[in-house]
C-alpha cells in the first residue's frame, strides 16, 4: 500500500530536474518502516489506515531527504544497490533536491485533519531538529577516541530513533488515541529505533553478505564509533587494545585482514553477545510498552508482529 501511494505522488512543477531525483530516491526501495509504524499505530484506535497516508508518505520523504544528504557528506556511491543521486545526477543537484524533499515532507504530513495540525508540525519540527543534532554528534566522534557507551546510545536515539517514536506517536494523536497512550506509543518507538540501529551495529559484523545486500565490515574499516567498537576498547587487556589501536591508525591495510583481525578481537571479548543483549533489552521495553496501552491484545497483535519480524531481520 504505501510502495504504491508513494509511486502515484505527481511531481507536476518545474523544472523536473529538480524532481527526478526525489522519485528516483523515493522508488528504489527500503523498509517502509516509519510509514508502516504510523499505519499500525493509527489502526490500534482507528479503521482505514489510508486515511493517513499522505502523512506517512510525508514521513517517509523526510527520512529519505536525511539519506540522500547522507550519502552526500559520506560521498558514497550506492544506495539500496544503486548509485547515489550525486553520483548519477551531481552534488549540486543532490543539495537542491534534498532541500525540496525536506520541503515537500513539510507539505505532504500537513495534508492531515487540520485540527491536529498544530500538534503534528510540533512533533515533527521537533524531531527533525533532533536528527540533525544526532548526525552531528555521528561526525563529531569520528574526530575522537573517547565516545562512551552512553554517547553513543545518545547519538542513534537523536539520529535514528527519535524518528521512528515520531512515527508511532504520530499515528496515535491521528487517530484521537488517549495523551497517555500517545507518550507510550512514542517510548515505544525509540526503544524499538534503539534495538533496530544496534542490530545494524551486529549485522555490519556478522551478517550474511549474500542476505545483507553488501560486504559486511564497512564499520570497521571505516572505524566508525560503533556500540560494538567502543565496547571492545573498553574491555580489552592491554594487547588487544594495542592490537586494536594499530588497526584504527593505519592508513594503508588489507581489507580482509583488517576486518578478520577485529572481529576476532571482539570474539575473544565476546562484544556480540553483548550487543544481542542489549538488543533484547531494548526490544523488550518496547514490548512492554505495547502491554502498557489499554487496549485489548487482539488490537496490538498485527504491531507486536510486526515488530518482533524486525528484530528477525538479517539485512
Amino acid at each position: 500500500m504505501v510502495n504504491d501511494f508513494i509511486a502515484s505522488l505527481p511531481y507536476e512543477r518545474q523544472p523536473q530536474s529538480i524532481y527526478a531525483p526525489i522519485r528516483y530516491v523515493l522508488s528504489i526501495g527500503g523498509k517502509r518502516l516509519r510509514p508502516v509504524l504510523m499505519l499500525l499505530a493509527y489502526n490500534l484506535y482507528k479503521e482505514h489506515p489510508e486515511d493517513i497516508l499522505m502523512t506517512a508518505c510525508g514521513l517517509e520523504t523526510y527520512h529519505n531527504y536525511t539519506l540522500l544528504h547522507d550519502d552526500l557528506m559520506d560521498n558514497a556511491d550506492v544506495r539500496r544497490g544503486q548509485p547515489t543521486v550525486h553520483r548519477k545526477w551531481d552534488a549540486n543537484t543532490a543539495i537542491l533536491s534534498g532541500d525540496s524533499m525536506l520541503v515537500l515532507s513539510y507539505q505532504r504530513i500537513m495534508q492531515c485533519a487540520p485540527e491536529k495540525m498544530k500538534e503534528i508540525l510540533t512533533l515533527f519540527t521537533e524531531t527533525a531538529l533532533q536528527i540533525g543534532e544526532g548526525q552531528q554528534y555521528d561526525m563529531e566522534f569520528e574526530h575522537r577516541t573517547d565516545v562512551t557507551e552512553a554517547e553513543y546510545i545518545e547519538m542513534i536515539r537523536l539520529k535514528t530513533s527519535v524518528l521512528l517514536a515520531c512515527a508511532t506517536k504520530m499515528g496515535a494523536i491521528l487517530a484521537d488515541a488517549p495523551a497517555e497512550d500517545a507518550d507510550t506509543l512514542y517510548r515505544f518507538g525509540e526503544t524499538l529505533g534503539l534495538a533496530f540501529q544496534l542490530q545494524d551495529d551486529l549485522l555490519d559484523v556478522y551478517g550474511d553478505p549474500a542476505v545483507f545486500g553488501k560486504a559486511i565490515g564497512g564499520d570497521i574499516v571505516c572505524n566508525k564509533k560503533t556500540y560494538m567498537l567502543i565496547n571492545a576498547q573498553q574491555r580489552a587487556n592491554r594487547q588487544q587494545r594495542e592490537e586494536l589501536n594499530r588497526w584504527l591508525s593505519a592508513s594503508t591495510f588489507d581489507r580482509e585482514e583488517k576486518i578478520s583481525a577485529v572481529t576476532t578481537i571482539y570474539n575473544q571479548l565476546g562484544i556480540r553477545q553483548l550487543c544481542e543483549e542489549r538488543i533484547n533489552d531494548y526490544f523488550m521495553e518496547s514490548q512492554h510498552c505495547l502491554d502498557a496501552l489499554h487496549l485489548p491484545e487482539e488490537k496490538k497483535e498485527q504491531l507486536r508482529q510486526y515488530t518482533h519480524l524486525l528484530m528477525k531481520r538479517q539485512r
